[in-house]
C-alpha cells in the first residue's frame, strides 16, 4: 500500500500528480513473481525487469556508476546526480542509491537521484506493490513524472554546485520502458544533454574570446560612466502594450510584408542580425539588441543607419558598435567581472539573461520592458527546409561574395548544417525538424525562462521551428487583430527618454559619476597590480622549491616556511576585491591539477604535488592579471 503520510511529508504534490491521467495511450500492467521470489513488472505482456532476478540485474546496472568501473550497457559514469530513466518497480533506483551511499561513505549523503517516469500508473503500481519507505526517506530524490518531460531541466538545476557549477549526471536506462515511449524519453535525454553541455560550450567560448572581451571592455570602459542602464526602462509598457521580437531564423521571411502593420500594434525589438531586414522594409525598430563582442557580429550593422532606434548593448561589445548612428543607447549589466566591478561602484545597469544567443537576451529585454505578451518571428532554432537564416542575411551575402567555382555558396550552407552536430527533434507544428546541439542549448534557456515568468505569454508566428515548451504557436492574423497603439507607444517612450536624459545627464549627477568612475578604476588597477605581484612571487617561490626539491624535502623547517608563504599569498588573493576580475582568464582547475605529479616510493608526494599546483596556479593568475593591466593602461 502507498504510504500517504510519508509521501505527503517528504514529496508534497506527488500524490496529487499520481492521480492525474497519463497522456500516453493506456497499457496493460501486471505484476508477476520472479524466480527469486520478488515482484517483477509486466507491461503489455513484456518483462520490464529480469524474470529471474530483478535485484541482481539492477545491481549490475548500478555497478557502472562506480568511476572505477565505467562500463555497463545501461548506465554512464559521471559525478552529478543519478537519473533513472524508467522507474519500473524501483530496483535500479535502489541499487543506484546504494552505490552512491558507498561512494560517499562518511563524507555525507550520496549523490541525489532524479526519477524520470513517463507513466504515472507505473510509478503508482510500484508504490502499491513494494515497500519503498526506506528508499524514499533515506535519499535525496526528485520525481519527473508525465507531462512533456521538461521538468528534467529544473530538476538538474536543483543540484548545481555554486562553486563548480553543473556536474554531469549519470544515467541508468530501463530499455524496455524507454522503448514503450521512445520519443518521450528521447526528448528528456536531449534536454539533459542541452543542460550538461552548456558549461562545456561556455568554457570553449571563454578560451576563444576571453581576451577579446577584455580588450573590448578596456576600450569601452567610459561607456559605463556615460550611458544609462536598461533598468531605467523597466515596466514602461504597462499591462497593455505587447512586444514584437524579430529574430533571424528562416521564418522571418514570412512576416516581412506584415511588418508595417505589426509596428502599429507593438513595440518592435530587433536583434543585430535582423535589424537590416526591418529597415529595408521601412520599419525602424524601437530597440535593437546587440551584445556579441565579435568583429563579424558588428558587421550585421553595415548599411543599417537606425537613427530612430535605441541600441541595447553590453559594455564588452565590439567598440565600433557604440559609434553606430543609433538615436540613443542603453547598457545592460556586464556579463564579465571586469565590467561588473566598475558598474557595481558607479551605476548598476540592470541584468539581462544570457542564453548564448542574442535572441535570448532580446526576449529578456522585452520582459524588462513589462510586456504582457511577446510575439516572435524567426525564432526557429532549427533548419526548416534546410534553411539557416532569412534571405539576405549577412551570412548569405558573405557566402555569395566569397563563393568560387570550387567553393560555391552552397558549401557554406552545408557546413552550417553539418558542423553543429545536427539531429532531428520535434517541431512546433508536429512532425520533426532538423536542429543541432547549439540551437538546442538556446531552446533549453528559453524553456527555463518561460517557466520562471509564466505570466508573460510568448507566441511564435511560425509552426515550422523547434518545439519549445512554453512557446505557443500563433497565426499572424491573431497579432494583427490587436488594436493599433503606435501613437500611445511613441508617447510613452518619448516621455520616458526625456525624463531619463534629464535625470542622467544632470550636471551634478554627471560630476558624481565621473568621480566614482575614477575611484573605481584606481581601485581596479591597484588590486590587479597587487594580485599580479603576489601571484608572481608565489609562483617563483614554488618553482624555486621544485628546482631544489631534494634539499627542500629533507628540511622540515624550510618546508614549513614555504607552506606559510604560499598560504599567505593565497589568502591575500582570496580576499582581494578584484579576485574575480583577475581570475576571469584563469584556466580550469582540472588543467592545473594535471602535470608531472612526480611519485616517490610508488605513491604521490603530497608536498611536491602542492608545489606543482601552486606554481601553475600562481603563474597563470599573474599572467591573467598582467594581461588585463596592460589592456587597461593603454
Amino acid at each position: 500500500m502507498i504510504d500517504h503520510a510519508l509521501l505527503t511529508r517528504l514529496y508534497p504534490g506527488l500524490l496529487e500528480e499520481l492521480e492525474k491521467d497519463d497522456e500516453a495511450p493506456p497499457v496493460e500492467i501486471s505484476v508477476e513473481t520472479a524466480a527469486t521470489g520478488v515482484p517483477s513488472l509486466m507491461v503489455n505482456g513484456l518483462h520490464i525487469h529480469s524474470p529471474r532476478d530483478p535485484v541482481r540485474e539492477a545491481q549490475r546496472l548500478a555497478a557502472s556508476l562506480n568511476p572505477v568501473q565505467t562500463g555497463g550497457t545501461g548506465a554512464e559514469a559521471a559525478d552529478g546526480p543519478i537519473v533513472i530513466m524508467g522507474f519500473g518497480l524501483g530496483y535500479a533506483a535502489e541499487a543506484a542509491a546504494a552505490v552512491a551511499a558507498a561512494e560517499a561513505g562518511a563524507k555525507g549523503p550520496g549523490r541525489p537521484l532524479i526519477i524520470v517516469e513517463r507513466r504515472r500508473q507505473i510509478l503508482k503500481k510500484a508504490l502499491e506493490t513494494r515497500d519503498l519507505g526506506k528508499f524514499l526517506s533515506e535519499n535525496r530524490i526528485v520525481f519527473v513524472v508525465g507531462g512533456s518531460g521538461e521538468a528534467i531541466t529544473g530538476a538538474l538545476s536543483l543540484f548545481e554546485d555554486p562553486i563548480q557549477g553543473k556536474m554531469k549526471p549519470a544515467i541508468i536506462r530501463n530499455r524496455a520502458l524507454m522503448q514503450l515511449d521512445e520519443e518521450w524519453y528521447a526528448n528528456v535525454e536531449q534536454r539533459i544533454r542541452a543542460r550538461t553541455n552548456r558549461d562545456d560550450v561556455n568554457m570553449a567560448t571563454l578560451r576563444r574570446f576571453g581576451k577579446r572581451w577584455v580588450r573590448n571592455l578596456g576600450r569601452n570602459m567610459e561607456a559605463i560612466r556615460d550611458l544609462p542602464g536598461i533598468s531605467r526602462l523597466a515596466g514602461v509598457l504597462g499591462a497593455d502594450i505587447p512586444v514584437f521580437l524579430a529574430a533571424a531564423g528562416p521564418s522571418l521571411d514570412e512576416i516581412g510584408p506584415l511588418l508595417p502593420e505589426i509596428s502599429r500594434r507593438c513595440v518592435v525589438v530587433a536583434v543585430d542580425t535582423s535589424l537590416r531586414f526591418l529597415l529595408k522594409r521601412g520599419v525602424d525598430p524601437d530597440f535593437a539588441v546587440v551584445v556579441d563582442p565579435q568583429y563579424w557580429n558588428a558587421r550585421h550593422l553595415d548599411r543599417s543607419a537606425a537613427k530612430k532606434t535605441h541600441l541595447i548593448t553590453e559594455s564588452a561589445v565590439y567598440p565600433p558598435v557604440l559609434r553606430h548612428p543609433f538615436r540613443g543607447c542603453f547598457l545592460c549589466g556586464s556579463l564579465f567581472p571586469l565590467g561588473r566591478f566598475i558598474e557595481d561602484r558607479l551605476d548598476p545597469k540592470g541584468d539581462l539573461g544570457a542564453g548564448g544567443s542574442v535572441a535570448t537576451t532580446a526576449w529578456d529585454f522585452a520582459r524588462v520592458l513589462g510586456a504582457p505578451s511577446i510575439w516572435i518571428a524567426g525564432l526557429d532554432l532549427s533548419f526548416p527546409e534546410l534553411k539557416t537564416h532569412f534571405r539576405g542575411a549577412l551570412f548569405e551575402d558573405r557566402s555569395h561574395a566569397e563563393s568560387s567555382r570550387r567553393v560555391p555558396a552552397e558549401t557554406w550552407s552545408v557546413r552550417a548544417l553539418r558542423d553543429g552536430q545536427p539531429f532531428l527533434a520535434p517541431a512546433a507544428g508536429g512532425g520533426q525538424v532538423l536542429t543541432d546541439r547549439r540551437l538546442s542549448l538556446y531552446a533549453s534557456w528559453f524553456e527555463s525562462r518561460f517557466r520562471e515568468f509564466q505570466a508573460i505569454h510568448t507566441y511564435s508566428l511560425s509552426a515550422g521551428g523547434l518545439a519549445i515548451a512554453g512557446l505557443e504557436t500563433a497565426a499572424a492574423a491573431q497579432l494583427l487583430a490587436l488594436p493599433e497603439q503606435r501613437e500611445e507607444i511613441n508617447r510613452r517612450l518619448e516621455t520616458l527618454f526625456a525624463n531619463i536624459s534629464k535625470e542622467f545627464n544632470d550636471d551634478e549627477a554627471a560630476r558624481q559619476r565621473a568621480a566614482e568612475y575614477e575611484k573605481a578604476r584606481s581601485a581596479l588597477l591597484r588590486g590587479l597590480e597587487q594580485i599580479g605581484a603576489e601571484a608572481r612571487d608565489a609562483a617563483r617561490l614554488a618553482e624555486k622549491s621544485l628546482r631544489n626539491y631534494s634539499e627542500t624535502a629533507r628540511d622540515e623547517t624550510e618546508r614549513s616556511k614555504i607552506l606559510k608563504k604560499l598560504d599567505k599569498a593565497f589568502q591575500t588573493i582570496k580576499t582581494s576585491e578584484v579576485r574575480d576580475v583577475a581570475g576571469f582568464l584563469f584556466p580550469p582547475a582540472k588543467e592545473l591539477e594535471t602535470g608531472d605529479s612526480l611519485k616517490t616510493g610508488g605513491s604521490i608526494d603530497p608536498f611536491r604535488q602542492y608545489l606543482e599546483f601552486s606554481a601553475k596556479t600562481c603563474r597563470a593568475l599573474s599572467e591573467a592579471a598582467e594581461y588585463q593591466l596592460s589592456v587597461l593602461k593603454k
